[in-house]
């Protein structure tokens, strides 16, 4: 934590300096009178693109995890200070992993800038972090690796972090809460542009309904399924998809975890239920990497399975959505991924 801080400092400094730097350059008026929206993931800037509809002109609007980087490796830059500094909505998702926000939101030039936090927006919809049956938890002395030996630390506080309540950040992955955030947006939105609101809540409307199809067919898919459980060789960010239409699940790490290598006790326990359960498929996330994957399927008695990959967004880039990349597209393909692994 100290070294995010740290981290937090001096793009903090570089931002300051940047400013100073660009401080008495006339700008362009029309770019002035655009609504500038800052979104941290790709789903919240999906979703503001949707809601804008053909006005999205009026609008510049920045996703600051553009690159590939997960929301949980991220670390602010002086130019997304900046950006954040200045901007009219500021939509985050909330949870340890945007702690780095409260930091930045004290930066903020703009002082009736809309802030929206998608886990406060969802209030008791919100899921603790899970560790399920057989999922290997985090190592401790991973979570200590900012306190140095002999430095000077407070172990009450140390309890005091033991305690508190982690939540599962991965909200987006639901298309029912997709709906529903949308529309907290698109609310707002209306209040801080009223004279483009009858087109936001058209646009609102429209897109949501494409999300209320698309949750019937995953409700439909599951319904005839065969099999009700998913496995995963991986990370889970899946839970809010899981839970919203009955499915059970095992996997090697919760969504947030950090690990990597799976411990022999967790290989085994997956390969195990893998057997147990006749299960035809182990899952990924996406990523290339799919040695924990791999090593089960090799641990089960058939050694035959399949493993299919589900998308969790947290590695799509700006030229992925050049590339036509939408919410929408990623969780139709999930839907079709999901139908093969349940079937």
């Amino acid at each position: 934590m100290k070294r995010t801080k740290y981290i937090f400092a001096a793009a903090v400094l570089m931002a300051g300096s940047l400013s100073a730097c660009g401080a008495g350059k006339s700008g362009n008026e029309s770019e002035k009178d655009k609504l500038k929206i800052v979104t941290t993931i790709f789903p919240e800037y999906d979703w503001v693109m949707n809601i804008l509809g053909e006005n999205k002109t009026g609008a510049e609007v920045t996703m600051l995890l553009d690159k590939g980087v997960d929301m949980h490796s991220y670390q602010i830059s002086a130019q997304d200070i900046m950006k954040i500094s200045s901007c009219d909505m500021f939509i985050y998702v909330g949870g340890e992993s945007d702690e780095w926000v409260e930091d930045a939101l004290k930066e903020a030039k703009n002082k009736d800038m809309i802030v929206i936090d998608l886990l406060e927006e969802l209030g008791d919809k919100v899921k603790e972090e899970e560790v399920k049956e057989g999922m290997q938890e985090e190592d401790e002395h991973d979570h200590d690796h900012d306190h140095e030996a002999g430095s000077d630390h407070d172990h009450e506080d140390d309890h005091d972090h033991e305690e508190e309540t982690e939540y599962d950040e991965h909200v987006w992955l639901s298309v029912k809460n997709a709906g529903f955030l949308t529309q907290r947006i698109s609310e707002k939105l209306q209040k801080m542009d009223e004279k483009n609101a009858e087109k936001y809540k058209a646009n609102t409307k429209a897109y949501v309904e494409k999300l209320e199809a698309l949750d019937s067919k995953y409700s439909e898919a599951v319904s005839g399924a065969k099999t009700k459980t998913l496995l995963f060789g991986d990370r889970f960010p899946f839970r809010y998809l899981t839970d919203d239409y009955g499915l059970d699940y095992y996997a090697a790490f919760a969504g947030c975890s950090a690990e990597t290598e799976a411990s022999f006790e967790t290989i085994t326990f997956l390969a195990g239920k893998t057997d147990e359960l006749s299960l035809p498929v182990v899952m990924t996330i996406e990523g290339t990497d799919h040695r924990i994957a791999e090593t089960i399927i090799n641990n089960t008695e058939k050694k035959d399975q399949k493993i299919l990959t589900m998308d969790s967004m947290q590695s799509v880039t700006s030229k992925d959505v050049k590339g036509g990349v939408t919410y929408l597209s990623v969780m139709e393909k999930n839907l079709e991924v999901l139908k093969e692994a349940l079937n």
